[in-house]
């Protein structure tokens, strides 16, 4: 049942270095609120302990507020918000999940099935990995308000980038090894095709994400294992050409729009598949990855009705 109100509260419990809500999280959020759902968020500091002194927290704000739902985000964050009450959970495993220990596996397994009402992954594989037969499949959505394609020179200018030079974006948290910075640079570094800026963003607000997108010639992205790449899809909303290595989602998500390539990790295949795209924005053509985004129903709004489909469910 509702709250009293008449508006469903849902509170949102995630980890956060910064103490703060990571963006992911905060733009589902945001798109939730279309359906007139009241979102508030609770951050756990991540570590041991910042897990094990969330849980009375959380148990105090659930009683203390009284939502409808509590939607957990990560499987560590579910598992505190679990042993917090016993109230109705949604749980979003994200990518990094799918990596866990076994016994991290086997408990998301477990509470999967006796605790929480619904699980959400954001691929098939995930799904497949953890054994979570029940679960649904929903990814990550982008917010196609704000990412959409803007005229590459306006961009630079006003990021003051240079408008002679070629720009290769990367767009990844630094120390983080399955980000692979190093088969990256190494492919930039051995390209012989004028001026190119390779330009590694991190620790930067989402919100200036889409001006860096619309000012470069491509995105590049050399993980060695992802979930559902929120990056690609916001890449598509603004038709910037994207090279990316076979991981999480980007098959689908690509599919055969021009300008956008997949790789090995071969170094060799990631230099030829970086000049075809270059040679593609060379010709001034434009992919139609925004096209693209929307007839997968990857925007926001198309993935927000799933969830809050479930919400109801769950209620």
């Amino acid at each position: 049942m509702v709250s009293q109100t008449g508006t469903m509260k849902v509170l949102f419990v995630s980890s956060g270095k910064s103490g703060d809500v990571g963006y992911v999280v905060r733009n589902q959020g945001e798109s939730l609120i279309r359906y007139g759902i009241d979102i508030e968020y609770f951050t756990i500091m991540p570590g041991f302990i910042g897990y094990l002194k969330a849980i009375p927290l959380i148990r105090s704000q659930v009683r203390n507020r009284s939502y409808d739902i509590v939607h957990a985000h990560y499987s560590l964050s579910a598992l505190a918000a679990s042993m917090a009450g016993s109230f109705p959970m949604v749980v979003s495993l994200m990518g990094s999940d799918a990596d866990q220990n076994f016994f991290l596996k086997w408990m998301t397994m477990i509470f999967s099935s006796m605790r929480w009402r619904a699980t959400i992954v954001k691929t098939d594989e995930m799904k497949r990995k953890l054994k979570l037969k029940r679960a649904y499949v929903i990814p990550n959505g982008v917010d196609t308000d704000r990412f959409f394609p803007v005229g590459k020179e306006e961009a630079r200018q006003k990021l003051k980038l240079a408008f002679s030079s070629k720009i290769i974006l990367f767009i990844a948290v630094k120390n983080r090894p399955e980000k692979n910075l190093t088969l990256a640079k190494e492919a930039v570094e051995s390209l012989h095709d004028g001026p190119i800026d390779f330009v590694h963003l991190y620790d930067m607000p989402n919100s200036e994400i889409p001006l860096y997108l619309n000012s470069a010639d491509l995105l590049l992205l050399t993980s060695s294992r992802e979930g559902g790449v929120n990056v690609i899809k916001e890449a598509m909303a603004c038709n910037c050409p994207i090279v990316t290595t076979k991981v999480g989602d980007v098959d689908l998500v690509i599919g055969d729009t021009e300008g956008c390539y997949v790789t090995t990790f071969e170094v060799d295949e990631v230099i030829s598949k970086i000049k075809k795209a270059l040679a593609f924005v060379q010709k001034e053509k434009k992919t139609l990855g925004r096209q693209r985004i929307i007839e997968l129903g990857l925007d926001a709004e198309h993935i927000s009705q799933k969830v809050y489909d479930i919400y109801l469910k769950t209620i």
